[in-house]
């Protein structure tokens, strides 16, 4: 049976990756899709992955309709086996209940891949009802690690080498460290600290403690 499931992680973890590799399986084995993006990391209409694959993909809006769209591919005898929707956390509700309908009415595969909740630890709207009407919900495995080698849970927003926990929730960036505004993945314990690696670096000692040295 077609499903809407929902894929993911928090930055870095290899969401839009995965994305690819799905599409490259799914197209080599005959089947015909379409890939959607919004607010990729490169800019509009790709969707990249940090190990430098990409491709095009369309770039929707607030004012995008999935159902509208897939009506019109399908009636123009366009052959529509599956969609592929990365960067899902800056979908709006309405967006994922057009993606369910999709494929409750048009019985088509939607694969959906974003992040679940925002430098604030607030989950994103989209990610919210995607969590609320996916058929599956697919954390995945292989997630970055935190400075301390903790497993990776929090997104933090680092602005000019401090992190901050207030302003927009959508801020495009990435996980370099040469931009100005740039994310970084850690553990919960870190991200309610506001430790970076950069101020844990600055402030922890990288010697080890004596221990009970001979005289």
């Amino acid at each position: 049976m077609p499903e809407l499931v929902f894929h993911t992680g928090p930055m870095d973890c290899g969401k839009s990756t995965l994305a690819l590799q799905l599409h490259h399986t799914q197209s080599t084995h005959g089947r015909r899709g379409r890939v959607f993006t919004r607010q990729d990391r490169s800019g509009s209409g790709r969707v990249t992955s940090r190990l430098g694959l990409s491709t095009e993909a369309i770039e929707i809006d607030d004012d995008f309709d999935f159902w509208r769209y897939i009506i019109s591919e399908l009636t123009s005898l366009q052959r529509v086996d599956y969609l592929i929707c990365d960067e899902t956390q800056f979908y709006t509700g309405e967006h994922v209940e057009q993606l369910a309908r999709v494929v409750d009415e048009l019985q088509l595969d939607v694969y959906a891949f974003g992040i679940l909740s925002d430098f604030r630890t607030r989950l994103f709207p989209g990610s919210q009802r995607l969590v609320e009407l996916a058929d599956r919900v697919e954390t995945l495995p292989l997630g970055p690690l935190c400075w301390c080698g903790a497993k990776g849970t929090h997104n933090a927003r680092v602005v000019d080498g401090v992190m901050v926990t207030e302003g927009s929730q959508v801020v495009v960036g990435d996980t370099g460290e040469t931009s100005e505004v740039r994310y970084e993945v850690l553990c919960r314990r870190h991200h309610r600290r506001r430790l970076t690696a950069e101020r844990a670096q600055a402030t922890l000692s990288p010697d080890p403690l004596p221990l009970g040295e001979a005289d």
